[in-house]
């Protein structure tokens, strides 16, 4: 599927096979989302589905993720449904800055940040950070090569 931005995002199989001119079985689609074998878990209960999460849901949800990231300040983890809401919504927390995302990387947050008017530089490396840049973007692991950066860096 094409975007706003004219760049290409997964999710559009079929248009893949004709442009490339190989079967259905010969792809592996790695879209947000995607897993021909998905990782085994136990469905939530059908209560689930019908409230929102309570005080206490929300407290023990958090107190899982700082424990399991080794996370001392509770307040610096913010839960969400998902990354994308939350690639919307960092730029738009800020007055336009110099951002250094750190790449390749998952093509939304370059576009993310410049479509609320940061000033947006491609990076290959931490060291490549530019020496005036106000924000940098670090996926670790990195999306979609598994790169990781070394939290000493």
């Amino acid at each position: 599927m094409t975007g706003a931005t004219g760049m290409h995002h997964g999710g559009d199989l079929a248009a893949a096979k004709h442009r490339f001119r190989l079967p259905e079985a010969e792809w592996l689609d790695l879209s947000t989302g995607i897993n021909a074998d998905p990782y085994p878990f136990t469905p939530p209960s059908a209560e689930s589905w019908s409230r929102l999460p309570d005080g206490a849901a929300h407290a023990g949800l958090v107190e899982a993720a700082a424990a399991y990231y080794g996370v001392q300040d509770h307040r610096t983890i913010v839960p969400a449904p998902g990354s994308q809401a939350l690639i919307q919504l960092l730029p738009r927390l800020r007055e336009p800055a110099d951002v250094a995302v750190i790449g390749p990387t998952y093509g939304e947050h370059q576009a993310r940040w410049a479509r609320c008017g940061h000033n947006v530089t491609l990076v290959e490396k931490v060291a490549d950070v530019p020496v005036g840049a106000q924000i940098v973007v670090l996926c670790n692991p990195n999306n979609p090569d598994g790169r990781v950066v070394a939290r000493s860096t």
